[in-house]
Order: structure tokens, then sequence, then C-alpha cells
């Protein structure tokens, strides 16, 4: 491990010279990938520092004990031992975390689809409530939350929505919301008071940036047709709305929420480009499926990964067995709780393979 952390500080100290360097401040590029690599392991070069720093002093404490030292001297100094020896375990651990290969994708933007799945009509009305679900969980972080494409039900639910969060880290605290959620509960069109099970399912993608994928616009078929609102009805007689095929991948965004036909491009291309990255992703790395997935299961869509009990006031989490008693203030946004724990499954789940 620790050849490993010295590594990376020689790594860290090199991007320092790169960075002052005037062939590379003038090339935005390498400026912005070097300054990326550095604030990614900044966290880890500031630790090991701190550990070193610990760890001398640790050496000079016990260098002391072997002087001629009064009782009471002698007292303090083994306080001293004891105390340093316990802040290094605890930098060790944090240190071995560090270490752990980190998710390119996590300081991404999130672009969201969620959709109303087995249900009806309730699991229309589940979809809505998670979209207000995340978009007050992005609003308690400062993010900023645009829609990109909805279907409304006319009742407050959506068939589908999709949208996009605009934050720093977003991604790395939404991905694990990736799959299939249920709800029970009474819906109110229900005479009888019978609890009914519903579904909706959320896929989280990163945002895809331009230097990442390479997508040409001979590739895009482009269609554009009148918007419509809830039952078909025409809202807009223009041909605003746009509809992408990427056609090497049979990838389609459609896009209607803006009346401007430009607007709605750029909001299909993001889509679009996000889609298409995580397409290729999942197949470059579809030999680490098995790994990811013992883990919390963020690479598979089709799984169950939380139900919400609406007469028990209760929220399970399937993949890491967690029962939270607040179904109230989890709709609230107030997720932290099952986010937390997510990470820290997934951490310890990593840092287990690492060490075998």
């Amino acid at each position: 491990m620790y050849d490993k952390l010295q590594t990376v500080e020689e790594r860290y100290d090199k991007l320092n010279e790169l960075l002052s360097d005037p062939e590379v401040v003038s090339d935005p590029d390498k400026l912005r990938d070097y300054s990326k690599e550095q604030s990614q392991i900044a966290d880890t070069v500031e630790a090991y520092r701190e550990y070193k720093d610990i760890q001398s002093q640790y050496n000079d404490a016990k260098e002391m004990l072997n002087d001629k030292l009064d009782a009471d001297m002698q007292e303090m100094v083994k306080e001293e031992i004891n105390e340093l020896a316990n802040q290094l375990e605890e930098i060790e651990e944090r240190l071995k975390i560090l270490l752990i290969p980190k998710d390119p994708n996590d300081d991404k933007n999130v672009i969201m689809e969620i959709r109303g799945a087995a249900g009806g009509d309730e699991a229309a009305l589940f979809a809505g409530d998670l979209y207000r679900m995340y978009s007050r969980f992005a609003e308690t972080h400062g993010w900023k939350t645009e829609v990109i494409e909805a279907h409304s039900t006319g009742i407050g639910g959506y068939k589908e929505i999709i949208f996009i969060i605009y934050g720093n880290g977003a991604f790395s605290q939404l991905k694990y919301e990736n799959g299939a959620h249920r709800v029970q509960r009474v819906p109110e069109t229900e005479s009888g008071g019978r609890i009914h099970t519903s579904t909706a399912t959320v896929a989280v993608l990163p945002e895809a940036e331009d230097v990442e994928i390479d997508i040409h616009e001979k590739d895009i078929r482009v269609d554009t047709f009148a918007s419509s609102g809830p039952g078909g009805q025409s809202v807009n007689t223009t041909m605003s709305a746009v509809r992408l095929t990427h056609l090497p991948t049979g990838v389609v965004v459609s896009c209607q929420d803006e009346k401007s036909q430009i607007k709605n491009k750029e909001k299909a291309m993001k889509v679009l480009r996000a889609r298409v990255y995580d397409k290729f992703q999942q197949e470059a790395q579809a030999e680490y499926d098995a790994n990811r997935k013992s883990a919390v299961g963020t690479g598979d869509r089709s799984e169950r990964i939380r139900t919400y009990n609406f007469p028990q006031n209760r929220v399970t989490d399937h993949r890491i067995g967690l029962t939270i008693q607040k179904l109230d203030q989890i709709l609230e946004g107030k997720l932290e709780e099952f986010i937390d724990a997510l990470i820290l499954a997934d951490q310890t789940s990593k840092l287990e393979s690492v060490e075998k």
C-alpha cells in the first residue's frame, strides 16, 4: 500500500510542475486533464502526508522511551504513543478507501429517466413521487434540475420523465438509484381499501462530455414533429419537437419540452450522448459485470432495489437489507441515510476485493 501511496505523491508533485509549464498552460486540453487528475488525487496525497507526519511523531515518542525519564514523563510519553497509534490506525483505514479506484463518472452531472412500469395510473403517480423526491434531494445539495422530456398522465403522474441534475458529484450520490422501485399503498381510486403493489424504473446515466465520445452528424437521423400533450391533443402547431436516432447503435431520443426546435435538439443531444456513452461503457466493461453486481447491484436496471410501504411508513433497500421507518421524510428528498449506507457497502465490497 505504501509503495502505491509514494507513487501517487510523486505523480502529484510532477503534476504541480506540469501545471506551471508554459507549454501546458497554453494548451487548454492538457491544462484541463492535468488539473482534473491532480484534484482527483489531492485528498489521497494530503492524507498520506498527514500519515507520514504522525508516523514521524510516533517514532520520536518511541525513541524517547529509551531515554532515562522519570515515572511521570514516561507515563505521558506512553499516553502519547497510544494516541498516535490510534490516529495512525484511523488514517490507514482512510488511505485504503482513498486507494480504491475511483469511478471516472463520479463528478459528473446526472441524466435520470423515470418510467411508470407495472400498475397503470398508480405506477405513473409513483413515478411522479420519485421525480419529486429526487428534485428535493437535488435542491438540498444546491443542484439544478432541468426537465428534458415528460409524458404526464394528467392526474399528477408520469408515464415517463427524463431530466438532468446539474451538480458536482451528483453521479457519485445518485448512481445507486438505478433499478426498479416498488410501492405498496392503497390507491385513491381503490374503494375497498386494498393495498396495491406498483413499480417504476429509474435509470441513472452520467452526462457525457464531447471529449469522451465522438458522435458524428452523419450518424444521426433528425426527425421533427408537432408537440403533443396528454391524450395526444396538439399543443403546438409548429414542428418544434425533435427525435434523434443514432444509426450505429439504434439509440432514439425525443424532446418536445421547449417551444424552440433548436433548444429541443440541444436537450435531446445531451440525452443521446449520455445513452450512447452508457451503451459503449456497458459493453466495454461487460467482463466486470459480476464484480459490479456483487457490491450493491448498480449495474442491473431490472433489479428490484427498494420497496416503499405507505401503510407502515417504511422504506426497505433490498440490496443492503436496510429498513427505515421514515417514508414521509424520504419522499421529501432525505435520502442521505440510504445513500451513505450504499456508498459504505460499495466501498467495503471493493476493499475486500483489493485486499484478496
